[in-house]
């Protein structure tokens, strides 16, 4: 009998963990995310003048309205998105600008990670601190603002949460001859967890298809279709996100530059 150490266990499990997300295209693949967000969803947000959590380059404001806000919450580690909403409180009106910013993507799955859980924890920040007073916020940005920030600000830490147990309860019902599918209750759910992945992945896959054929980026349009992988990924940054939102709330993971080496935007 050969006895192996449990360090040794530990650190195949690791390089194994290490070689398959080697192979995920994590920087295509954040290219992509950022061209829903930007071409598609904040264009939407800013059409329909409702609350815009801001991105985090390229923001132009007016000095003037930052005093009056008080600056940047120190404390939320998302900062430009609840500034944001912050501004829409104020009564005061984002919009997006005709502008191009190129920002260096992750290439490695553990600091994208890192980045989308400060990201994700900094959203769910900003839910909490914006609905500690719901009838103001109404007040403030209007029923269609009031919808907007809970559908795109809480609907985003939400589907994240929500996704890994979407599946579970599928991939159960598929396999797994359990009396609870058959029951009536069972199968409302199964319907509505099947119907959320569908739509949910068709929704996103369709804007990541169109992101980079709008960009003339055609070559990046079928890595769209790995929109299920990379949302499961975002099920892991948010589980990190809640996690540290409990043990760690104004802990900031520093995302590394400077690690490509191509200027070739």
């Amino acid at each position: 009998m050969v006895t192996v150490p449990r360090f040794a266990v530990l650190k195949t499990a690791r390089d194994q963990i290490s070689g398959v997300c080697a192979i995920i295209p994590i920087a295509r693949l954040f290219t992509l995310d950022y061209m829903v967000w930007f071409n598609a969803l904040l264009p939407g947000l800013d059409r329909l003048r409702v609350p815009m959590p801001l991105g985090g380059t390229s923001n132009h404001f007016r000095t003037s309205v930052l005093r009056q806000l008080g600056g940047w919450d120190p404390y939320n580690v998302t900062e430009d998105a609840d500034l944001g909403i912050r501004i829409a409180q104020l009564g005061k009106r984002v919009t997006m600008l005709d502008s191009t910013t190129f920002e260096e993507a992750p290439t490695r799955v553990s600091a994208w990670i890192k980045q989308r859980s400060r990201w994700l924890k900094g959203y769910m920040q900003t839910w909490l601190v914006h609905t500690r007073n719901p009838f103001g916020l109404w007040r403030n940005v209007g029923w269609r603002g009031f919808f907007a920030f809970h559908l795109f600000i809480g609907g985003a830490v939400m589907s994240a949460l929500l996704n890994p147990f979407l599946w579970l309860f599928c991939c159960l019902s598929l396999f797994l001859d359990w009396p609870m599918f058959h029951h009536p209750l069972g199968q409302r759910l199964l319907i509505i967890s099947g119907g959320s992945l569908i739509g949910g992945h068709a929704i996103l896959t369709g804007l990541a298809v169109s992101g980079p054929l709008r960009r003339g980026l055609g070559s990046l349009a079928p890595y769209a279709f790995t929109v299920t992988l990379y949302w499961l990924l975002i099920s892991v940054a948010a589980y990190r996100a809640l996690q540290q939102l409990i043990v760690n709330p104004f802990h900031w993971d520093k995302t590394e530059h400077g690690l490509s080496r191509s200027n070739t935007p």
